[in-house]
């Protein structure tokens, strides 16, 4: 079965990581089939690079986001619904003097 995971790069202490598809018997940093985007959790905001075309190919091929990859995606990369716009102080009242 295929997963989309993320892959650790960078060096110790300064996690980076990439969003691959891979066989899920495979270990986390080994053999992978393509690279679908990056993610870096140590810049404020965190950097995601997720290319949503290519996720959605291979989610309708069979392959299962992991957790951490489920939480990314719908934290970084959903819409985020639009703020209603503020209730006018003066509806029914009477307008400020």
């Amino acid at each position: 079965m295929l997963a989309i995971r993320l892959r650790r790069a960078g060096s110790k202490k300064r996690p980076y990581f990439r969003l691959v598809v891979a066989d899920s018997r495979a270990a986390r940093d080994s053999s992978f089939v393509e690279i679908l985007g990056h993610y870096n959790p140590r810049t404020k905001p965190a950097l995601v690079d997720v290319d949503q075309e290519r996720v959605s190919y291979w989610v309708g091929k069979g392959a299962q986001p992991s957790d951490s990859v489920r939480t990314l995606i719908a934290r970084h990369l959903t819409p985020k619904p639009e703020a209603a716009p503020a209730a006018s102080a003066a509806v029914g009242g009477r307008p400020n003097e």
